[in-house]
């Protein structure tokens, strides 16, 4: 599914969709290069589910946690990363099971992203960002059809 957003507010609209569209259980995969909107899209994200007025890129804690009325949230920042097995000593797995988790860098899990994962690849063109939302999983794919309504 591919949403085009042509500025800042629209990249924001897009993380409150998808906030209420997350259940338990699912895991977001943002990638996208250095000021693509990651970091906005997420924050619109919590905002949505939380009274967190401030929602700070966990680029220096690598993890904030947010309480949500049906689920916490785990907003990785996983940049800083140096090795892929370090996502355990941050209690990744768990936070997978427990709640929703936002994972900007997830290129640095290597093959420790999980299948059901929702990959969201945010591009840029020009002042716009075109973010395409998918998933290995037929399920999801499903969910993701109700999204675009």
């Amino acid at each position: 599914m591919e949403f085009i957003c042509n500025d800042e507010s629209e990249t924001v609209q897009l993380g409150r969709r998808l906030a209420h569209f997350a259940e338990k259980g699912d895991v977001f995969a943002l990638f996208g290069t250095l000021g693509m909107g990651k970091s906005v899209l997420a924050r619109a994200f919590v905002q949505s589910l939380c009274r967190a007025e401030e929602v700070p890129s966990p680029t220096f804690t690598l993890l904030q946690t947010y309480e949500a009325a049906d689920f916490d949230i785990y907003h990785f920042d996983l940049y800083r990363l140096k090795s892929p097995e370090e996502i355990f000593e941050l209690g990744m797995e768990e936070a997978m099971y427990e709640g929703v988790c936002l994972i900007e860098w997830p290129e640095k899990m290597g093959g420790y992203l999980p299948e059901k994962a929702f990959i969201i690849k945010i591009n840029g063109s020009g002042n716009s960002r075109i973010i395409n939302i998918d998933s290995r999983s037929l399920a999801q794919k499903q969910r993701l059809k109700t999204l675009g309504n």
